[in-house]
């Protein structure tokens, strides 16, 4: 039976490879599944985000008591924003859902004006650079933007390809540790240093949002409990070897952690999505995850949100603008 575990965890674990091997693959494995939605823009530029005029509610977001403000809002980010494969795919070349987080927020507090301009594999530089046919996020702002989300950096330390190479790795090794042994053979944790290599690229996303939306209200968005919080495992339905369940949810607490400080340092306020998700993570059963396992069993892409897990850091956002 333990033979048969680890050659379904090696199938997955290829089968994840191709998938994840880039976040830009990532990206095609769902567009051509993708959905013709409403409210997308589906033209060249990823900045023809949705307009929202006629969500439910209203928040006060210090307008004065009693009046709702309805914010000017913009979303950047990357797959974890988009809600890549949940319906209903209103962007296929980003992947973006018109399900996702930022769409929720916008029909909650019934904004005035709305672009979502997130897009599957973006990095901080997708924010000043295009991505394929779609434009620059930062492109988006406008002086008269008053809010503002950035979930961005899981790509900029290789999200991707670390989920790939610690799945191959697992399937060979389940009992031991070797994507942690991976990442730090040099003697020096890589992924630890490439998240405070990435911690100056957010300081710089972040400065431009304010020189372009200056009166706007800036939330970073942090990542969601992606693995079990008291690092136990589930191998092979999530092919990561025992030791190395610790190793990457430790890797992803030191994420958010840096996104918090960013925010912190940089005049912005931060949304905690892990601890909002605990408990919700890839391992439980289908009825209880918010986060897909790396072979989904609904609609999302491997080790992402599902539309449960948007809902979630939906709430969360909004929790933090009351």
């Amino acid at each position: 039976m333990a033979d048969k575990g680890v050659a379904v965890a090696r199938r997955r674990a290829v089968a994840v490879g191709a998938v994840l091997g880039s976040c830009a693959l990532l990206v095609a494995s769902v567009a051509p599944a993708a959905a013709h939605g409403t409210g997308a823009g589906h033209g060249t530029d990823a900045g023809h985000g949705t307009t929202a005029g006629h969500g439910r509610g209203g928040g006060h977001g210090g307008h004065g008591p009693g009046r709702a403000h309805r914010p000017r809002y913009v979303a950047l980010g990357d797959s974890y924003t988009s809600g890549p494969a949940i319906p209903p795919q209103v962007d296929p070349g980003c992947a973006r859902s018109g399900a996702n987080y930022p769409s929720l927020v916008a029909r909650r507090k019934n904004a005035s004006a709305f672009e979502d301009v997130s897009c599957g594999g973006a990095t901080t530089e997708q924010m000043w650079t295009a991505q394929g046919a779609n434009a620059p996020q930062l492109r988006a702002l406008k002086r008269d933007t008053d809010l503002v989300t950035l979930q961005i950096g899981g790509n900029d330390i290789g999200f991707g390809s670390i989920i790939a190479t610690c799945a191959g790795l697992g399937a060979q090794a389940p009992a031991g540790d070797p994507c942690r042994s991976h990442y730090t053979s040099s003697g020096t944790d890589r992924l630890t240093v490439a998240i405070a290599r990435t911690a100056p690229k957010i300081d710089r996303v972040l400065r431009a949002v304010h020189a372009r939306s200056p009166h706007a209200r800036v939330l970073v968005v942090g990542y969601p409990d992606l693995l079990p919080d008291d690092g136990s495992g589930c191998f092979p339905a999530v092919p990561f070897a025992a030791g190395d369940f610790p190793y990457l949810r430790d890797t992803e607490k030191r994420l958010n952690a840096m996104l918090r400080r960013a925010a912190v340092r940089n005049h912005a306020e931060y949304v905690d999505t892990y601890g909002p998700t605990l408990g919700h993570d890839m391992c439980k059963a289908p009825e209880d995850r918010w986060i897909e396992p790396l072979v989904p069993a609904s609609p999302a892409a491997p080790a992402h949100p599902n539309a449960k897990g948007e809902q979630a850091m939906a709430n969360a956002v909004l929790d933090r603008l009351r």
